[in-house]
């Protein structure tokens, strides 16, 4: 049964539970709203009818202009870490949580909106997004979400007929996404920071409630709270690095309690594999490179511990030492979860030893590196040399000797293509090809952001005709810089 938007069941739950938190607040009048991509089978989970989306009212859900009734738009506290640096007061200064939905399978989902206009939080500036940015973060996150990455989806985006002043007169977009919730390590940061224990209790029990229940069970809930963020955090890290996603922003405001990926502004898939590589304008130090990221959120996961101590223990140094202790979980569940990806796209079989398995994932690791072999297709093409024909992989190397002398001790272990296929993607976002794409949108052309969107969207299959889509950026693409805000 589906509901027409506006009268959609949007609850109100984290603006009643947390008002501390939450500023209420309305979006921005959009002056000629026009939808420029919706996702039909995203709003179907929801329960709303997509059709009905596409109408004056329901395009007014979407940009946030529209409010059902008993919903509570509101502007979300949190503070955060941003490249090192604490900043106490940040939150949403160009976003509004509508409210909460409940999807067909029961689980509780964040309507959120991005780029609705100035809010408290705004800190000078506009509030609102470029057409370009917001089908950046449609065509990333839903690419993320067929590569099953956990992360924020994208309902839809909406261009507001409101030119916005960025380095040029652009086009003004609103982004609506989806998510588990929007809570982040900035939120407790954030409730920490006033020095109420009560709020910062509340704030754990919410979060408890809505993402890891079986914390509430636990002889500390708290403790296990931390935990269960831990490994969420691990397990999706180690799922970014596999498919060579590089975030480009992970400030502690960025990381949520759910572990998913969420705010796609400065990221990018790396091409050649390099674990230096950096796509953000600001990230000059490269504080978040590819290579870095595991030891950036294991960071970020200790200034959610600092936030969390005053309900780990009452005695500082007892909760001090509960909070290293379970840190110190991080490093091995990430190991784990990226050993057992890694062997995935290797096609090892099971029962193969982990010595041997890790001593061929790192060789591999040196060799894409020191060859400068770009990270999806090479493992796609090791599929075909788990089939017998070896020469597409081969041709990426230059260092012929050594990547044979490496096959043949591979070979030996009797790899699994078909396993291999499900593993290696064909097609991701590549950057040159995303830009193009929201070049011609900007410009009032759809059609190839709407092909890459499809293609993304089934990363597995290797299609005739599609040969472009698969390949790295022409050479005279040249270095790819992305910059916050994007």
């Amino acid at each position: 049964m589906t509901t027409t938007p506006v009268t959609a069941p949007l609850s109100n739950r984290f603006a009643t539970v947390l008002p501390e938190l939450a500023v209420p607040w309305r979006a921005e009048q959009t002056p000629d709203p026009k939808v420029l991509a919706l996702n039909d089978l995203l709003a179907a989970d929801l329960g709303l009818d997509a059709d009905v989306l596409r109408t004056p009212d329901g395009v007014g859900l979407l940009t946030g202009t529209s409010v059902p009734p008993d919903a509570t738009p509101v502007a979300q506290a949190y503070a955060g870490h941003q490249f090192g640096g604490y900043s106490a007061r940040l939150g949403d200064g160009r976003a509004l949580l509508m409210g909460e939905l409940v999807d067909r399978e029961g689980r509780l989902r964040d309507l959120h909106l991005k780029g609705s206009g100035r809010t408290p939080f705004s800190r000078g500036a506009d509030g609102f997004a470029a057409v370009g940015p917001m089908l950046r973060e449609y065509v990333i996150s839903e690419a993320m979400h067929a590569l099953g990455v956990p992360t924020t989806r994208s309902l839809a985006v909406v261009a507001t007929g409101r030119d916005v002043r960025r380095e040029t007169i652009l086009p003004g977009a609103v982004l609506a996404r989806v998510a588990s919730s929007h809570l982040r390590v900035g939120t407790f940061q954030y409730a920490a920071s006033t020095g109420d224990v009560e709020l910062l209790r509340r704030l754990a029990d919410h979060a408890i409630e809505r993402h890891h229940p079986a914390a509430a069970s636990a002889d500390n809930p708290y403790r296990a709270l931390f935990e269960a963020v831990v490994e969420a955090q691990a397990d999706l890290i180690a799922r970014w690095m596999l498919v060579g996603f590089v975030h480009g922003v992970m400030n502690t405001d960025n990381m949520t309690i759910s572990g998913e990926t969420i705010d796609y502004g400065p990221c990018a898939f790396i091409e050649a594999y390099d674990p230096g590589a950096v796509f953000s304008s600001i990230d000059v130090g490269g504080r978040y490179a590819y290579g870095n990221q595991a030891a950036v959120a294991q960071w970020n996961l200790a200034r959610f511990a600092e936030a969390l101590l005053p309900l780990f223990a009452q005695d500082q140094d007892t909760a001090v030492e509960l909070a290293m202790e379970s840190l110190g979980t991080f490093a091995s569940r990430y190991a784990v979860t990226h050993s057992a990806g890694l062997r995935a796209k290797l096609g090892l079989p099971i029962g193969l030893e982990d010595s041997i398995a890790a001593k061929l994932g790192e060789e591999l690791l040196d060799l894409l590196h020191s060859n400068h072999v770009d990270w999806t297709s090479g493992f796609r093409a090791l599929g075909s040399a788990a089939r017998g024909d070896a020469e597409p992989f081969r041709g990426l190397f230059v260092d012929l000797k050594a990547i044979d002398e490496w096959l043949s001790r591979w070979q030996s272990v009797g790899p699994d293509p078909t396993a291999m296929d499900r593993a290696n993607p064909v097609h991701i976002p590549r950057n040159h090809l995303v830009e193009e794409a929201l070049d011609a949108a900007t410009a009032g052309d759809l059609a190839p952001f709407e092909q890459l969107l499809e293609i993304v969207q089934r990363p597995f299959e290797e299609r005739p005709g599609l040969e472009r889509y698969a390949a790295p950026a022409p050479e005279d693409f040249g270095r790819y810089t992305t910059y916050c805000g994007t």
